[in-house]
């Protein structure tokens, strides 16, 4: 039981871990330096992870955090390897499998200092294997996850833009934060309601 229901269980506890964190920030955002707590339009998830606030105080936040992204990167991971299992393609299935488990991997690095170099690595890795899941799913007869996988990947689109070009930072922690949210909806629905005889026609 506790196997079949593993990524939703590892997703629970690392959104639990991750609130905790939140309540725990000591301060200060991208537009307000010197403000209390965690703002949750104004700060990104990374702040939660650095060793130092924002306005300078020690993060108390950063080890809820830290362990929140081991649990949420470990059922991605698994969500990933679930996916693969199910594609009839060997080759679209092992990229599935080793570009979504290893950015899972590189994402966990990301909480660390080396965040800025680890985020190029994720980013690629993730969306080649959430593009090629949409390519089978687009193919499909889930009429539902269609719709929910071109948002998915807009949004982490969007998400990406933002992040790269430096524009319009104001509003990327809530596209962020958004397109967390989209993910988490995404993968649950990807692995509570597809089965093997939904892809395996398509070769």
């Amino acid at each position: 039981m506790i196997r079949k229901h593993l990524v939703l269980i590892g997703i629970v506890i690392a959104i639990l871990l991750l609130v905790v964190a939140a309540f725990n920030y000591p301060g200060g955002s991208q537009k307000d330096p010197n403000s209390v707590g965690y703002d949750w339009k104004n700060n990104y998830l990374s702040n939660l992870f650095s060793a130092k606030a924002v306005n300078g105080q020690d993060n108390l936040s950063r080890p809820w955090a830290s362990v929140g992204m081991l649990f949420l990167c470990a059922s991605f991971g698994v969500f990933f390897i679930n996916s693969s299992n199910k594609i009839a393609s060997t080759s679209a299935a092992r990229i599935i499998k080793y570009c979504g488990a290893g950015s899972m991997i590189f994402g966990f690095l990301a909480v660390t200092p080396l965040h800025d170099l680890m985020i190029p690595i994720v980013s690629t890795l993730s969306v080649i294997s959430c593009f090629y899941i949409t390519v089978f799913v687009l193919k499909s007869k889930l009429y539902f996850l269609k719709f929910l996988s071109i948002i998915c990947l807009s949004i982490f689109y969007c998400c990406m833009y933002l992040y790269f070009t430096s524009s319009y930072l104001e509003f990327l922690p809530i596209v962020q934060k958004a397109s967390f949210l989209v993910d988490i909806i995404w993968v649950l629905s990807l692995e509570y309601f597809t089965k093997k005889e939904d892809f395996q026609f398509l070769k």
